[in-house]
């Protein structure tokens, strides 16, 4: 199949899969802000998506969209190191030259630490309810009791407020996440420029245009979700 024999295939599928993932960034992010307005209003919003059948769907999809973003990266960096065995020498480099040649390692540290993000949150809200463990459903209730939010333990998995609080409320942790989000900003800085590009928004007049967009753009979405973090500890002082 031509999407994923050919380089030029393989680049456009990347650039698809990264587009839609950037969007699903900007809902998470401005979600994830509500909870700093209304921890009653984001709980509502985690009640609305809680187990159900399109959260679930959504969330196949999601994982779908991270697995053909990273498989594709990997082969086209595969591809890219054999058919270029000795680096070229670089006299110097700016930090969008930096992103651009790591842009691999990159995504290994956001996926790694995506993991870390997995198991304090969907680990502790989605999948209780969808295998119905009583026991990590307690487990969660415990959480939202340190918290020191009141919620009945039916309602537990439901309250993100009180997992943000939680979750935040050790600086080692909120490093973690900052230090992803700087990662991710490095990451997004160069990748939305360059899968527009790859869609088509090439020509001159528009490529400088669009490398100022995708910076604006990536700063908007990690400094939302840096002041989640930020606001989960400060609520904890």
């Amino acid at each position: 199949m031509w999407l994923t024999n050919s380089s030029v295939g393989r680049k456009l599928v990347m650039s698809i899969s990264g587009i839609f993932l950037v969007l699903f960034l900007t809902f998470h992010m401005s979600m994830n802000l509500v909870a700093i307005i209304s921890a009653d209003a984001y709980n509502a919003v985690c009640g609305f998506l809680g187990s159900n059948w399109y959260a679930v769907a959504g969330t196949a999809v999601l994982v779908a969209g991270v697995l053909v973003h990273f498989v594709m990266a990997a082969v086209l960096t595969a591809q890219n190191k054999n058919a270029r065995p000795v680096k070229y020498e670089v006299s110097s480099k700016t930090d969008v030259e930096w992103s651009s040649k790591n842009m691999f390692v990159l995504g290994l540290v956001i996926i790694g630490i995506l993991c870390f993000h997995l198991i304090h949150f969907w680990a502790k809200m989605m999948l209780p309810e969808l295998i119905g463990s009583e026991d990590m459903i307690k487990e969660t209730a415990a959480i939202v009791a340190q918290s020191g939010l009141e919620c009945k333990e039916v309602e537990a998995t439901q309250n993100g407020a009180a997992l943000i609080r939680f979750t935040f409320s050790q600086w080692w942790v909120c490093l973690i996440y900052l230090a992803w989000l700087c990662a991710l900003w490095f990451h997004l800085t160069h990748g939305i420029w360059s899968a527009l590009h790859t869609v088509g928004m090439n020509n001159k007049v528009w490529m400088s245009r669009i490398k100022c967009i995708s910076m604006i753009f990536a700063t908007i979405i990690c400094l939302g979700f840096a002041a989640v973090v930020v606001f989960g500890y400060c609520s904890n002082l």
